[in-house]
């Protein structure tokens, strides 16, 4: 009996410490009763093709869930599975078939993240359904776990299952082999199209899903070519990319074309290669397909008795650059110019035809130094006779951030001549390339700011080379009524460097104005030519001098014959003396501050000499 009771007490504990243990502790593990997955629209697809689940996942738990992920069962294919080989003969149908191909991905988790208490997340999941199930309903069982850092991971958190409807494709057969695989047919049911030179050829294009699977996210795209006896038309939209969202199976579209026939084309059929990008499903792997399309164009006949360019048969034309200019004249990096080169024939008597010039820049940093704004750089000319010139004009912009100094720019020809076609020659012109001078000032210090007529002030500041090109020569001019104008060398600045003003400047007159004193600043350029100043102000008063000697004191009044007492007796000796002392000590301070300055002087003098 004491056992008993004891057994009893024991058990009572128990049941107190786990009703003791809060709910959320089970919440973690077992969502069923607080989560569900809701399919709003039974989906529904057919053997050998994809199906896209779309579900709704609901948290009302009451606590936030961490990293959800939702996946398909994988417990339940092998139970069915083991279940199958057990059996004496195959059920056709039992509601728990797994009805989906398994893949290396086909049980990977749909990563919902984080969802919050009372909060919902839609999700879908895509799977390829068997060949082999049998029409009829089919419950998914689907996984939903939390904590899934991975594509393949996290903690178990509740089932749910899904119902799907499935028929039978009429693309698969009673064999199961699958005819279903998407392919494209172009241009069936309609005639060559045809186009003559020089006239725009407007066409259309029939594309056919010969397929019974609908495909998603269709690209098709023109496959073009430089070469003219591979692409007949002239490349002027940087994309022939044609899109659709979807392209039924069976069903035909049909696609505009507007194209220019190039005029160095010859006559002919030509096969236009498309590449075709396509899903097999909403949100499938993108899969390509290559097709032929064939167009007729009619312009110029080939030449049976012309051959290929023979380099060492000299009987060709020789077209040579006879000249060039630009328009400015000078080039500044980062702007915009026309080059006009004067191309002629210097053959005496071989004519050129067909003639291509294609303009092709000097590169630094695998960076062209000459570009287009618009436009093409390759200019064609129909022919050019013995000893002719004609002009070629090229709109291009020199690259900003080059350096000063002269770049190439080759000329690569490409002509036929009587007895020969696609000659081919370069030629390459030089084109000096000018950066814009730039330069600016620190802060302009004067000491003093206000001195007497004849006195002088210090006037310093830094001058700053900003630009790319080395400035020569720099000076610095001070002008203005109340000073004596003056100037100072600084010497060559270098890109990035700077150079230093302290200047002297001795005051002449009383200030009349607003006391402005200009300070105008040049530079020479690599030829020695003067550019326009660069002007600056400081202000800087002058006053009357200062008045000594007889003019001071009570002036047209008698002296009064007063006997000096204490200091005032001896103060007509010390006081003279004092005031020669001070000038002597400051006329010494100023000669050793002169000649410092001069030192210093010679010094940046004797520095810029050696730059």
């Amino acid at each position: 009996m004491y056992r008993v009771k004891k057994k009893i007490v024991g058990l009572l504990a128990l049941i107190m410490a786990v009703t003791a243990i809060p709910a959320t502790a089970f919440a973690q593990y077992d969502l069923s009763k607080n989560t569900y997955i809701d399919v709003k629209k039974t989906p529904s697809g057919k053997t050998g093709e994809n199906i896209t689940i779309n579900m709704v996942f609901t948290n009302n738990t009451g606590n936030d869930l961490k990293d959800v992920a939702v996946r398909f069962d994988r417990d339940i294919p092998e139970q069915e599975y083991r279940a199958t080989e057990d059996a004496e003969e195959t059920t056709t149908y039992t509601g728990s078939v797994f009805p989906f191909e398994i893949s290396s991905n086909t049980f990977d988790n749909k990563k919902l993240g984080d969802v919050k208490s009372g909060s919902s997340k839609t999700f879908s999941l895509t799977a390829r359904i068997r060949r082999d199930v049998s029409e009829g309903y089919y419950l998914v069982p689907v996984e939903v776990v939390t904590d899934a850092k991975k594509k393949d991971d996290g903690a178990h958190a509740s089932y749910e299952k899904v119902n799907i409807w499935i028929t039978k494709s009429s693309a698969t057969t009673s064999s199961g082999a699958n005819e279903g695989t998407i392919s494209f047919e172009l241009g069936e049911g309609q005639n060559t199209p045809f186009g003559t030179y020089p006239e725009v050829m407007n066409y259309s294009m029939n594309v056919r899903n010969s397929s019974n699977l609908t495909a998603f996210d269709v690209n098709v795209r023109m496959g073009v070519n430089q070469d003219s006896t591979k692409f007949p038309f002239d490349i002027n939209d940087g994309n022939y990319t044609k899109h659709f969202d979807r392209i039924g199976g069976g069903e035909t579209i049909s696609i505009p074309y507007s194209m220019m026939i190039r005029k160095d084309v010859y006559s002919g059929y030509y096969p236009i290669t498309f590449n075709i990008e396509y899903r097999d499903s909403s949100d499938g792997d993108i899969q390509k397909s290559e097709e032929t399309f064939f167009v007729k164009v009619q312009n110029k006949e080939k030449e049976e008795s012309t051959k290929e360019f023979n380099i060492n048969d000299r009987t060709k034309a020789r077209i040579v650059v006879d000249g060039f200019e630009t328009n400015p004249e000078k080039v500044f990096a980062g702007e915009e110019f026309e080059l006009i080169l004067h191309m002629k024939n210097a053959s005496e008597s071989v004519p050129a035809s067909n003639i291509l010039f294609n303009l092709e820049s000097e590169k630094v940093t695998d960076s062209a130094v000459f570009t287009t704004d618009e436009g093409s750089s390759s200019v064609v000319v129909n022919s050019l006779g013995a000893g002719q010139t004609t002009d070629v004009k090229v709109k291009l912009r020199a690259g900003a951030w080059v350096d000063q100094r002269t770049y190439g720019l080759t000329i690569n020809e490409k002509f036929d001549s009587p007895e020969f076609k696609n000659a081919e020659e370069k030629i390459t012109v030089n084109i000096p390339v000018k950066q814009v001078a730039r330069l600016n000032t620190g802060t302009i210090d004067i000491m003093p700011e206000s001195i007497a007529a004849g006195s002088e002030t210090n006037i310093m500041f830094p001058v700053n080379n900003t630009g790319k090109v080395l400035l020569y020569n720099v000076m610095v001019a001070f002008v203005g009524d109340s000073i004596q104008q003056s100037s100072t060398y600084i010497g060559n600045i270098k890109p990035g460097e700077t150079g230093n003003v302290d200047a002297m400047i001795t005051g002449t007159t009383p200030t009349a104005d607003d006391g402005k004193i200009k300070i105008l600043i040049t530079y020479e350029d690599e030829n020695g030519v003067v550019s326009d100043p660069i002007e600056k102000e400081v202000t800087l008063m002058v006053t009357e001098p200062e008045e000594t000697g007889a003019d001071n004191g009570n002036m047209g009044e008698e002296p009064v014959d007063v006997q000096p007492t204490g200091f005032a007796k001896y103060g007509k000796i010390l006081i003279p003396s004092v005031v020669v002392l001070l000038a002597a000590g400051a006329g010494a301070a100023f000669f050793i501050w002169k000649r410092k300055k001069q030192k210093k002087l010679a010094a940046i003098e004797e520095i810029n000499d050696e730059i």
